[in-house]
């Protein structure tokens, strides 16, 4: 079968089309001949070997943890053969084998299957980077987001950006902000429906007082961290929550800590190891549902070819991309 290993880390060049045997299923594990995948910030820091030692399974790697198939053998428990699924859950990519690949075999817990009016392309924009699954646990399940409350989560044309925002808005959200590091973007966030902070005309923290009257928000969902942080810090309003998930621009903040102690705020940090599998599918299946009822609207920015790999990655970490990279495999 068609995959895309790397057998060391490094730079999106270690990235390799092979020709490798059609996995086998072992102890009850089902086989997914996939249609789709999708790109993600993770796929990149793992393969530039920023995770701990032991964390990634032996040479060589298939990268992709988000994918979208047709069911060849359901293993065990698994959804019947010829159901189309999506991959929701697991560590693919990362210990075990992934998405980059024409093949792939799994827990059959981490499959659930998709509703006929959601076609394969839409699926897997709507995992891709996971910022809608990301949104909805962090703000449920983590902050305890009531209706009314006010949400921001930066950067328009990432994932957290946009699932952020429409997640806020589904769970009643009275103000839902996203920014953009450039006018185009800015523009193609208000014209996606967003309402957006453009960071080349005011500051993060201005345009939140603007936007909420000087009192700031009740939840940060920061995917995008660097500098980004400490303002978004500021922007809280009393008794408000960040939320760190991400760390696109970078893993090392500077605060001001009087925003921490005046503010009464909180720092929440966000991984799905805090989560059980039966969450993260009962909440993807409430995101297919979601996109089925179109309440909410993942976006593609671009479709790579499988062989082309190497370039989807690039273009996802430094192509400024609005909308979701994904794979045609």
């Amino acid at each position: 079968m068609r995959a895309i290993q790397y057998d060391r880390f490094g730079d999106y060049d270690v990235l390799r089309p092979v020709d490798i045997p059609k996995p086998v299923p072992r102890n009850g594990q089902a086989l997914v001949r996939l249609t789709t995948a999708g790109t993600h910030p993770l796929d990149n820091t793992v393969r530039l070997g920023m995770l701990p030692a032991g964390a990634v399974k032996p040479f060589p790697v298939t990268p992709g943890g988000i994918g979208v198939g047709t069911v060849e053998e359901p293993g065990a428990s698994g959804p019947p053969e010829g159901s189309r699924v999506l991959i929701s859950g697991g560590r693919y990519g990362i210990d075990a084998d992934g998405t980059w690949a024409e093949y792939i075999v799994t827990d059959p817990s981490h499959l659930l299957i998709l509703p006929d009016g959601i076609d394969d392309t839409t699926a897997a924009a709507l995992t891709a980077g996971a910022g809608y699954l990301t949104a909805r646990l962090a703000l449920t399940e983590l902050v305890g987001f009531q209706p009314g409350g006010t949400v921001l989560a930066p950067g328009s044309g990432g994932a957290v950006g946009q699932g952020g925002v429409e997640i806020a808005r589904h769970l009643g959200a009275s103000l839902a902000i996203t920014t953009a590091t450039t006018s185009t973007k800015a523009e193609r966030g208000r014209a996606a429906g967003y309402e957006v902070i453009d960071l080349t005309r005011e500051s993060l923290r201005d345009g939140v007082a603007r936007l909420t009257d000087g009192r700031g928000v009740d939840v940060v969902l920061d995917g995008v961290a660097g500098p980004i942080t400490g303002q978004a810090l500021g922007a809280l309003a009393r008794g408000g929550t960040l939320v760190s998930i991400g760390y696109s621009a970078g893993t090392l903040a500077d605060i001001d800590v009087t925003d921490l102690i005046w503010k009464a705020a909180r720092i929440h940090g966000f991984q799905f190891a805090l989560f059980t599998q039966e969450q993260i599918n009962s909440t993807n299946a409430e995101l297919l549902d979601l996109v089925a009822r179109k309440a909410i609207n993942p976006l593609v920015d671009r479709v790579f070819p499988l062989e082309q790999a190497a370039d989807a990655q690039r273009h996802l970490i430094e192509g400024g991309p609005f909308g979701r990279v994904l794979l045609s495999v």
